[in-house]
């Protein structure tokens, strides 16, 4: 399945560095720059869980995780362990590759300036200013985020999610709306990417800053 699948994305013009184990895949880790990495659950020696919580104690690199079971508990530990997204073996190549396209964008993702705005509506992420929260400030154009002044190390997907939020503040946002806007699904995906992601940004900037609607969604407090 590795070398199938390395040979599908090489018809898509991508570069495929492949490990069949953990360890071998850390060491290739630390050796080169990746732009995306594609992790299955059940690598021998170190698995897939415990390679993504080593690579996010030095990188924010996009992750994808590969599971051979869409309802279990090896996609929960992966999200929590800091993946951005997950696909379900077997998995269709054009998927796969949406997947992938997806995530590099949200690595490259910068605001796009966006006319016409309403005088006295205030600025949004998409006018590359500085948006203060309370302790939570906001610089859209230089992508950085601060917490009471000290940076906060955000993956593509935690950035572009509270990018999202600011651009609607006090405002419940749906799962199946961040869905789309955020991880750009197509069609219902699965709602835990987005409470695992939701998870970890409190983590990050305090557990009050993005407020639970139940049944509905979630909301940036102003």
């Amino acid at each position: 399945m590795r070398r199938s699948f390395a040979t599908a994305l090489g018809r898509y013009g991508y570069q495929v560095e492949a490990a069949a184990d953990g360890l071998a895949g850390l060491e290739l880790f630390r050796d080169e720059s990746f732009d995306l990495l594609i992790l299955d659950v059940m690598l021998p020696g170190l698995d897939g869980i415990g390679l993504c919580r080593r690579v996010r104690e030095t990188s924010l690199v996009p992750v994808l995780m590969m599971s051979a079971r869409g309802d279990g508990l090896d996609v929960v530990a992966g999200l929590e362990a800091g993946a951005d997204d997950y696909v379900v073996k077997p998995v269709d190549t054009y998927v796969l590759v949406a997947r992938i396209r997806s995530l590099l964008r949200r690595a490259t993702y910068a605001p796009v300036p966006q006319p016409g705005r309403a005088a006295g509506e205030g600025p949004s992420p998409s006018d590359g200013e500085v948006l203060v929260f309370g302790d939570l400030t906001i610089d859209t154009a230089g992508m950085e985020v601060f917490v009471s002044g000290s940076p906060v190390a955000l993956t593509p997907t935690e950035l572009k999610l509270l990018l999202e939020f600011a651009a609607h503040p006090g405002v419940v946002l749906a799962r199946h709306t961040l869905l789309r806007d955020v991880w750009e699904y197509g069609w219902d995906g699965d709602s835990r990417v987005v409470d695992l992601c939701v998870q970890r940004l409190r983590r990050k900037l305090g557990r009050d800053r993005i407020e639970t609607v139940r049944g509905f969604g979630y909301k940036l407090r102003r």
